[in-house]
C-alpha cells in the first residue's frame, strides 16, 4: 500500500539509533525528505552519511536550538508535513535529577517541537506522532519520572488533536512495549541486570521484545495521509504485554 509519504517533509528527533533511526529509515524508504537531530555530533554525522538524510546535532532540552532547527528545516524543505517527537531521557527512577530530565526531555521537548512545527503543519495539514510508552499507562518498574512524563505526553498530544482537528492537523501517540535494539536500554539491562531482563522477557506473551522496525511501522501508519481520520489516539504496540483495556 502506498502510504502517500513520497515527497513529504519530515522531522524526527533522536534519529541516530533505535526507534528514531528506524523511523528515519522507513520515511526515506517511502520517498520522504527527512531531517533528524540528536545530541551526539559524531553519531549524527555518521548516521547522516549512512542514511542520506539531513542530520543536526543539538540538545532537545535547549528550546531555542530546537525551534531554530524546525525553522531552518522548514525553510530548507519548503514546509513540514510530519513531526515525530521520539527523544527520551530514559531517566528511570524517582530521584529529582530523573524528574527534571524527564520533564525537560520527554515532555517539554515534545511540547516545544510541536509548538515550533504547528504553523508549518497547519499549512500542510500535516501530522504529529509522539513516542510515549506502556509505562505511561500502567505501574511498572519505570513508574516514577519516566512513566509519569510519558503519560503526560499522551495527554498533551490528545489535547493537540482536539485543538487542531478543524485545521486538519492530526496528532497521535505510539506507546511501545519492551523494545530491544543494540545500544538500547534493554540491551543494557540484559548485560547489567540479567534478572530484571529475564523477568521482563517472561512478561512478554510473545516470548520476545519488539524490534525498532516494528514500532516504526506504527509511526508510519499514523503519519501517513491515509490515516486521515485517526487523530487523538494512543496506539499501544506491545505484543499484548499490558493487560489494561483501553475504553
Amino acid at each position: 500500500m502506498d502510504l502517500q509519504l513520497a515527497g513529504k517533509a519530515a522531522l524526527v528527533t533522536g534519529g541516530t539509533k533505535g526507534i528514531g533511526r528506524a523511523v528515519v529509515e522507513a520515511l526515506l524508504a517511502e520517498g520522504a525528505k527527512v531531517a533528524f537531530c540528536a545530541r551526539n555530533a559524531a553519531e549524527v554525522e555518521a548516521a547522516a552519511a549512512e542514511l542520506g538524510a539531513t542530520g543536526t546535532a543539538l540538545d532537545v532540552a535547549d528550546g531555542a536550538a530546537l525551534a531554530a532547527w524546525v525553522a531552518d528545516t522548514a525553510e530548507r524543505f519548503g514546509g513540514i508535513d510530519v513531526a515525530v517527537a521520539n527523544v527520551s531521557a530514559l531517566a528511570i527512577g524517582a530521584g529529582e535529577d530523573n524528574w527534571k530530565a524527564s520533564f525537560e526531555v520527554d515532555l517539554m521537548h515534545t511540547v516545544r517541537l510541536c509548538e515550533a512545527a504547528l504553523p508549518h503543519l497547519t499549512a500542510t495539514r500535516g501530522s504529529i506522532v509522539a513516542i510515549s510508552s506502556v509505562s505511561g499507562r500502567e505501574i511498572d518498574f519505570a513508574k516514577d519520572a519516566y512513566g509519569t512524563m510519558k503519560a503526560a505526553v499522551v495527554h498533551y498530544v490528545s489535547g493537540l488533536a482536539f485543538e487542531h482537528a478543524a485545521a486538519g492537523v492530526r496528532a497521535n501517540c505510539v506507546s511501545p512495549g519492551n523494545t530491544y535494539f543494540p545500544g538500547g536500554v534493554w540491551a543494557g539491562i540484559e548485560g547489567g541486570d540479567p534478572d530484571l531482563f529475564a523477568t521482563a522477557m517472561g512478561l512478554n506473551p510473545t516470548g520476545r521484545m519488539a524490534t525498532a522496525e516494528e514500532i516504526a511501522y506504527a509511526v508510519m501508519m499514523l503519519a501517513s495521509p491515509r490515516a486521515s481520520f485517526i487523530t487523538g489516539t494512543n496506539l499501544v504496540v506491545d505484543g499484548a504485554l499490558t493487560r489494561g483495556v483501553q475504553l
